[in-house]
């Protein structure tokens, strides 16, 4: 089985059960199976260590992640229109899988997650795609033939998949986000199947 790794970081757990619906999408495609990976949150003093091992959830996403996926989505909440600093930290110090050129021609696609309508969801989604391209992968976005993507009233963009939160984080993951993630992940995983063949 091939895998796509489905890369976020979640605060509230809005991100997570996103990545889960974009895992799901993954797997509709035959040979295709998601594998979830986060980041541990950085520390406001300065290189502080996470244990290795999270105490819930999937475990933290290493340099072999990258290497062995054949496709990526990576998720973050939205800061500032912006991706979240231990996703940032994660891509700063991929420096060895760039030089090696082990995501270049591979597919990937990003989701996110905001507090307010307009907290800058696409600004993050396009920050996302950023490393991604200087990685040489191939940017997976969400065409508006996704019915959802003109239903929705929250998140969701041509960039990625998206949700909208609440100030609080209580606001549950829509029907239509939910199928707009799930789409995202059967799209990178699509297009990384044919590019396999």
């Amino acid at each position: 089985m091939s895998e796509i790794l489905v890369l976020y970081y979640s605060e509230t757990g809005a991100l997570t059960e996103m990545a889960r619906h974009v895992a799901r999408g993954v797997e509709r495609v035959p040979g295709m199976q998601a594998r979830l990976r986060t980041v541990p949150r950085v520390s406001a003093t300065s290189e502080k260590l996470e244990d290795e091992i999270p105490a819930e959830g999937p475990p933290y996403a290493s340099e072999a992640d990258l290497h062995e996926c054949t496709g990526l989505a990576l998720g973050s909440p939205t800061h500032f229109g912006n991706m979240a600093a231990a996703l940032k930290y994660f891509w700063d110090r991929s420096s060895s899988v760039w030089f090696g050129g082990q995501l270049a021609g591979k597919p990937a696609g990003v989701f996110t997650s905001a507090a307010s309508p307009h907290g800058g969801q696409e600004a993050t989604l396009l920050s996302m795609i950023i490393p991604l391209l200087h990685h040489g992968m191939l940017i997976v976005g969400l065409p508006f033939s996704e019915s959802a993507l003109m239903q929705t009233d929250g998140g969701g963009a041509p960039y990625g998949a998206g949700h909208l939160s609440s100030p609080s984080g209580t606001r549950p993951v829509t029907e239509q986000e939910q199928l707009l993630c799930a789409a995202l992940g059967e799209r990178i995983a699509d297009i990384a199947a044919r590019l396999e063949t």
